[in-house]
């Protein structure tokens, strides 16, 4: 009998536990649910007989208490505000460094103790002294003062008073052989005349040994040229006068084309003569070269005095 009301008592102990479970509140941290939750993910695990991985999961989903949720409030309250310090910091370096390299005139200076300064003294000397302070008054006594007239009128002149037109090249002639000869004839060269005039065909067309032949190669070896086609050698003088070229009755320059006319000084009695002229002697004789005066293409020189040398017509450039 006494054994059988021992028994009872469990049975009925047993029965108001399990009536505890199921009628008790299962909401809250205080809940018969999460305090059994809670000392089976503890040490109770083992009591339980839950194995320890998966006490652990169910710490990691069990119900936190209300202070535990204030603590972890408060940890991520810290962390926010760490986090905002350091994004604070980090803008106002970007914002300093992009002000450096904004403005590279401005003088960011950072003090540093070991930089040495050297100071540049003005320099007293006189001598040395710039304009300024060197610079006396206009006032004062030893100043001289000058006026300009602006009446007077211009003048080219030069150490002797007069300006030497021989100096100065007035010809625009494009050869500069021509140009050369132009210089020394100053004064003598006919009004109006042009140096760039025709010079007729640029080609010799004329009998090869004939004085006409010859005249044409020697003047074109030394630069002055002289038309291809200017007929027979007694009508020289007319075909260059009639194209612009100087011609007269003077020997002047070597390389001027001596014109003789029909039967003069042996020359032919219908064509006439042509040769070219060497040499200007002091006294007026003029040495010439020619071409079939002693043969077809035979090239030969001869020496004229000075009464012999104005008889002659002369085509100069």
């Amino acid at each position: 009998m006494k054994h059988a009301s021992h028994k009872a008592a469990k049975v009925s102990s047993q029965k108001f536990s399990l009536a505890k479970a199921l009628f008790s509140s299962g909401k809250g941290t205080h809940s018969i649910r999460s305090v059994r939750a809670v000392q089976s993910a503890g040490d109770d695990a083992a009591v339980l007989g839950l194995d320890p991985a998966v006490a652990a999961k169910i710490n990691e989903i069990a119900p936190q208490t209300r202070r535990s949720i204030r603590q972890a409030a408060r940890a991520a309250e810290r962390r926010s505000h760490i986090l905002a310090s350091a994004s604070l910091a980090a803008l106002v370096g970007t914002a300093a460094g992009a002000i450096a390299f904004a403005s590279p005139e401005e003088d960011l200076t950072l003090a540093d103790n070991a930089t040495t300064t050297t100071q540049i003294k003005r320099v007293s000397d006189v001598s040395s002294a710039s304009r300024s302070e060197a610079r006396s008054d206009l006032s004062s006594s030893n100043t001289q003062s000058t006026s300009t007239d602006s009446s007077s009128s211009w003048g080219l002149s030069n150490s002797e008073g007069t300006l030497d037109t021989n100096l100065m090249n007035r010809n625009t002639a494009r050869n500069s052989v021509v140009a050369a000869l132009m210089d020394q004839d100053q004064g003598s060269i006919p009004a109006g005349f042009n140096p760039n005039h025709d010079a007729g065909k640029n080609q010799n067309t004329y009998p090869w040994g004939q004085c006409t032949w010859y005249a044409y190669q020697r003047r074109t070896e030394l630069g002055l040229p002289i038309g291809g086609s200017f007929g027979d050698a007694r009508s020289w003088a007319n075909s260059a006068s009639s194209r612009g070229y100087w011609v007269d009755n003077t020997a002047r320059h070597t390389g001027d084309v001596v014109v003789f006319a029909p039967g003069q000084e042996n020359a032919d009695s219908y064509y006439g003569h042509v040769g070219v002229v060497e040499k200007v002697n002091s006294d007026g004789s003029i040495e010439i070269s020619e071409s079939n005066y002693k043969g077809l293409g035979v090239i030969s020189t001869r020496t004229f005095t000075a009464e012999q040398a104005s008889t002659f017509q002369y085509i100069h450039y």
